[in-house]
C-alpha cells in the first residue's frame, strides 16, 4: 500500500486539490455568494476527486511506461516491476480512470452539459499517449503536460458558471472596513471581471509547469538517452533548454509587474502588502532563472531550479487563503 501511495505522488495530488479549493474559495467563501445550488460542496468535492484519480492514474501510466529510464535515473523511487506488478499497475490506472470517468457522467448528466465527460475524456486520453509516445519528444510532451495542468482551473470555472452564471460574478464583492480591505476588494473585483482570475491562474500554472517539464527533461537525459528519446535537452543540448525554461519562468513576473503597474493608482504599498504571495512566486521564479542560467547549468542547480519552482506554485495557490486572513 505505501508503494502504490508513493506511485501516484501523493503531494502532487494534494497540490492540484489545493488549488481546486483555493479557486472555489476565492468565488464562494470570499465573498457573498449565495446563489449555489443544493449539493454544490458534495458536486466540487467529486470534482475534485475525479480530478484526482485522473491525475493519480496519469502518475501510474506514466511510469508504466518509464520503466527503463527509472532503473538509470532513479532507481532508488522504481516502484513498478520491482515493488508492484505492472499488471496490477495498468489494471489500477484503468480503475482510477474509470471511477474518474463514472463522476464526469454524473456531473454532466447533473448541469446538463457535456464539458465535464469531454474535459474528462480529453484528459485521461492525452495522458496516455503523452506517456506512451510523446513525452520522447522534443516540446509537444511538456507543452500538453502544461495545458492539461492549466485545465484544472477552466475546469473549475465551468463548475462556477453553473453555480452562479457569469453574469452574476461581479457581485461576489465583500464591504471593505479599511485601506489595506479596499486594496484588496479592488484587486478582487478586477480578478472577478470577465474570469480573470481563472484566466491567470491558468496562466501562471501554464507557464511555471512548462518550464519545470523542460527541467524534469534536463534531469533524466541519461535515462532517455538509453532509449533514445528526441527530449528538448537531447535535441538542442542542455544549455539551451536551461535558456528556454528560463525564459518561460520569467514570463510570470514581467506579466504580473506589468499588470501593476497598469492597473494600481498610486497605492503600491498596500497592493504590495495585499498580493504578496504572488510577489514571493516572482521572487522565487526569478530565483530559479539564475539558477539556470548558463553558468550554473549544474545538475544540482538544475534540481534545486525545480524545487523552488513547487514552491512559487504553492505561493500562488495560497493567495485567497491569505486574503481571508487579511479581512
Amino acid at each position: 500500500m505505501i508503494n502504490f501511495f508513493r506511485l501516484i505522488r501523493p503531494i502532487n495530488l494534494v497540490i492540484i486539490a489545493l488549488t481546486m479549493y483555493s479557486i472555489r474559495f476565492f468565488y464562494f467563501i470570499l465573498s457573498d455568494a449565495q446563489a449555489l445550488r443544493s449539493g454544490e460542496q458534495f458536486d466540487f468535492f467529486l470534482l475534485v476527486f475525479s480530478t484526482v484519480l485522473i491525475a493519480a492514474g496519469g502518475n501510474i501510466i506514466n511510469d508504466y511506461f518509464d520503466v527503463r529510464t527509472d532503473r538509470i535515473n532513479r532507481p532508488e523511487r522504481l516502484i513498478i516491476s520491482k515493488h508492484i506488478k505492472r499488471r496490477w499497475a495498468i489494471i489500477s490506472h484503468w480503475i482510477l480512470n474509470a471511477v474518474a470517468f463514472s463522476i464526469a457522467i454524473y456531473l454532466s448528466s447533473r448541469y446538463q452539459t457535456f464539458w465535464y465527460v469531454f474535459i474528462h475524456l480529453v484528459t485521461i486520453n492525452t495522458l496516455w499517449f503523452y506517456s506512451m509516445y510523446f513525452k520522447r519528444k522534443p516540446f509537444i510532451g511538456n507543452l500538453m503536460i502544461a495545458v492539461l495542468t492549466a485545465l484544472v482551473p477552466i475546469l473549475c470555472g465551468i463548475h462556477f458558471y453553473f453555480q452562479i452564471g457569469i453574469e452574476n460574478i461581479e457581485s461576489l464583492i465583500l464591504t471593505p472596513r479599511s485601506d489595506l480591505q479596499e486594496t484588496i476588494v479592488f484587486w478582487k473585483s478586477f480578478l472577478l471581471r470577465d474570469w480573470r482570475f481563472i484566466y491567470f491562474l491558468a496562466f501562471f500554472a501554464f507557464t511555471l509547469n512548462l518550464s519545470r517539464e523542460i527541467i524534469k527533461d534536463i534531469e533524466d537525459v541519461e535515462g532517455d538517452k538509453q532509449i533514445y528519446a528526441k527530449t528538448l535537452p537531447l535535441t538542442i543540448g542542455i544549455k539551451k533548454s536551461a535558456i528556454i525554461a528560463g525564459i518561460i519562468l520569467a514570463i510570470v513576473p514581467v506579466t504580473v509587474i506589468a499588470l501593476i503597474l497598469s492597473q494600481t493608482s498610486g497605492n503600491y504599498e498596500m497592493s504590495m502588502i495585499a498580493l504578496l504571495p504572488i510577489f514571493i512566486s516572482c521572487v522565487l521564479n526569478l530565483i530559479s532563472l539564475i539558477l539556470l542560467s548558463p553558468k550554473n547549468g549544474k545538475i544540482r542547480n538544475i534540481k534545486a531550479a525545480d524545487f523552488i519552482i513547487k514552491i512559487s506554485m504553492l505561493s500562488g495557490i495560497l493567495m485567497p487563503f491569505y486574503w481571508w486572513f487579511l479581512m
